[in-house]
């Protein structure tokens, strides 16, 4: 069996991960593509990363949970799985480890500015962050480590879309 391939699909909070995540398996899929999506919310449910006393976790928990999502990508994709994962994890050490380790590697990074992200704030983040509510928000008080080699940098463009993204990024898979 041949080895799978991992899309390491990273930004900040609110940058689209997810969305871009779930269009690009739908036509991975479509392209009878086996495919395993994986989405950093739910792995941190898994992973028992969600209670009262670890929301907000500082760089090494997130490193942490950062590695395990890499090493249980690195298992799916030994099985010939193609493994999508929507993930913040910007730390250049798991950039550097996925390269080397993980199969078929290619890395998405979704750049867009904090202005845009707090306008979008989905899960409420940025607004609980300058409340006082939150800290260790990644990119705002928590520092991270822009890709150095991203093999794909999706800038924000306004009128671009999610449909958008997902055709230029198949039309780089392919």
């Amino acid at each position: 069996m041949s080895a799978g391939k991992v899309i390491w699909i990273t930004g900040l909070s609110g940058a689209g991960k997810s969305t871009t995540a779930r269009e690009v398996v739908r036509r991975l899929r479509e392209h009878g593509r086996h495919v395993v999506m994986l989405d950093g919310d739910e792995l941190r449910e898994v992973f028992g990363a969600v209670s009262a006393n670890t929301e907000n976790h500082g760089r090494e928990g997130r490193l942490a949970l950062a590695m395990q999502y890499a090493h249980l990508c690195r298992v799916i994709a030994a099985q010939g799985m193609t493994v999508v994962i929507a993930t913040i994890s910007l730390f250049k050490e798991i950039h550097a480890w996925n390269r080397a380790n993980l199969p078929g590697y290619f890395e998405v990074y979704l750049k867009v500015p904090v202005d845009e992200l707090r306008r979008r704030d989905p899960k409420g983040i940025y607004r609980r962050f300058d409340a006082g509510e939150l800290s260790d928000v990644a990119g705002l008080d928590l520092p991270i480590d822009e890709p150095e080699a991203a093999d794909w940098v999706a800038e924000f463009e306004p009128e671009r879309g999610v449909g958008a993204l997902a055709d230029e990024l198949m039309k780089i898979l392919n």
